[in-house]
This record gives structure tokens, sequence and C-alpha cells, in this order.
């Protein structure tokens, strides 16, 4: 059993439809047929959404993905219609919400990764693949991987994990064609972030996009290269052969699975809330994830 602690009930707005509540976004549909996503404070861990937010996180993950949508512009289509707040949406939506095209969404995750880490390492350790890519041997926990690849996941409702699976196996679900088109834009897209990271110090370990179809084009959609949806590490700190430090919700992954939070990841007891000092560190590694890539301080 997970999900959320306690799912919140959506905000009624006139002229937009609630569509789905999903772990940090709300998604509504305008009079026009455009998707508006809200992106909430809420955090997950553990295939839980906690009961405890973190301040400005929403903001943060919606600036940022701006940004980098920027950034990408040239090499991917995005989604994104307009940053504006629709009449009748609570001011709190400022700073959080994107007006976008409604696209036909494709049902895989698009992971790109450099480094070795996470579910990759943990398959590697047993078969030497990731996806079942051959890798060589002697790679270790935060290891560079010899060129990016390529890692989908099937997608997962709440509570529920992503799958990994083949190239092949999604060749098979979305059809050939398509599949070629999501792995050349995945690699594209994650070396040209990776490389844009570097130069800020910072490493672009892993990371996983979405994409959909608009006619017959291919469009980055969703949010893209924020600390939710990829595993930043500072390249000062960076040592192969053990977890590294990272801009992320670790912090909060760590007290869950400490004595001190007196939960049983293992049970079907939903966690706990957060200490304000797990708070605090997490919101500022977001800002810090934020204020090293963009190179603008966040107010």
């Amino acid at each position: 059993m997970s999900g959320f602690v306690e799912k919140p009930e959506p905000i009624e707005v006139p002229g937009l439809v609630h569509l789905h509540t999903g772990k940090v976004r709300d998604l509504y549909q305008n009079e026009a047929g455009d998707l508006v996503m809200v992106a909430s404070d809420r955090m997950s861990a553990y295939d839980w959404v906690l009961p405890t937010e973190i301040p400005d996180k929403g903001r943060v993950l919606t600036q940022l993905s701006l940004w980098w949508f920027d950034q990408l512009r040239d090499l991917a289509k995005n989604h994104v219609i307009s940053s504006e707040v629709p009449e009748g949406a609570p001011a709190d939506w400022a700073g959080r919400t994107l007006v976008c095209k409604s696209l036909k969404m494709v049902p895989v995750e698009c992971v790109a990764r450099g480094y070795l880490t996470g579910s990759g390492l943990a398959e590697y350790q047993e078969s030497r693949t990731v996806c079942g890519l051959a890798l060589p041997e002697g790679l270790v926990d935060g290891s560079e991987l010899p060129a990016p690849i390529f890692t989908p996941a099937t997608k997962a409702e709440v509570g529920e994990h992503d799958e990994n699976v083949s190239y092949e196996e999604v060749a098979r679900q979305v059809g050939a064609e398509t599949a070629a088109q999501l792995r050349q834009a995945t690699l594209a897209v994650y070396s040209r972030a990776r490389d844009i990271a570097r130069d800020r110090g910072i490493i672009l370990a892993d990371t996983k996009f979405e994409f959909g179809f608009d006619g017959d084009t291919l469009v980055l959609a969703d949010e893209v290269l924020t600390p939710d949806s990829s595993r930043f590490w500072p390249a000062d700190q960076w040592q192969p052969g053990r977890a590294q430090p990272s801009y992320d919700k670790q912090f909060v992954r760590d007290w869950l699975t400490s004595p001190e939070s007196g939960w049983d990841r293992k049970s079907e007891q939903p966690p706990p809330a957060l200490p304000e000092e797990v708070v605090a560190a997490t919101r500022q590694k977001y800002v810090e994830a934020y204020e090293r890539l963009t190179g603008t301080s966040w107010s």
C-alpha cells in the first residue's frame, strides 16, 4: 500500500475543469482545451506523497523548467504556451503555473543516464546490463558511462513503481519509428543539458523526460531537468564508489529511513510528518540547484 497520506481536494476555478491530481502537479483544462499545470509544494518519497510540504518547491520546479525549455528551444519543441495565472485562480498559483498545449502523450518515461547509480546500478550489479544494454566491467556507484544511454521505463500510477524496460519493448508498445524518435530526442536533450550543467559545476547523472505528439511533431512536455526529475551532483564532490551528494530529496529519504522517524518502510503505515530542519535543508537544496544552474538568485 502507498500513495497519498492525505489526498488534497482539487481547487475549483471558474473556467477550469480539474483533470488529475498527481504526486506534485494538479492538472486542469481551460475552455480553449489547453492544459493548466500547477506545481504544488508536495513532496513524495518511497512511493508516498508525504503530509509535509516543502515551501517554494513548486515554484522552483516551474521556474527551472521554464529556464531549461529556453536553453533547449532550438533542439526540442516544448508544450508551454504561457505562465500566466488563469483569471479567478488563487494568488498562490503565481510562479507555479504553466498553460500548455494538449498533446497526445507517449506512455513512456524517457530516461537518459550518463552515470551509473540507482536502479541502473542495481541491474548492472546483477547482469552487467542496464535495460538490456551491455556495459563494461568494473563500474561502480557514480561511474561515468562510456556514452549516455537511453533506458526507458513504463509510466506507473501514483503509489506504484515505474518499471525499467528494454528499447525493444518500447518499440513494441509505441512502434519502431516513435521509439527511435524518443531515443534520439532524449539523448540529444540530455547531452545538451549535461554540458550546460557541467559548465556550472554540476554533474547531470541522469534524468527523465516525457514527450507527446502535436500532430506529427514530437514535443517535450511536463517538467524538465529539475531536482525532482533528475540527479544533480556537485562536480567538485564527485567520487565514484559511493553514494554522491545531490541536489534533491535525499534529506527526506535519509530521515524517513532513520531510527528517528520511527517509520518502517516495509509496513503499510503512511510516513510521518517531516521535522522543520529536514524541510529547511531540503528547500535549500532545491533553491541552490536553481541558483547554480541559472546563475540568478532565488527571491
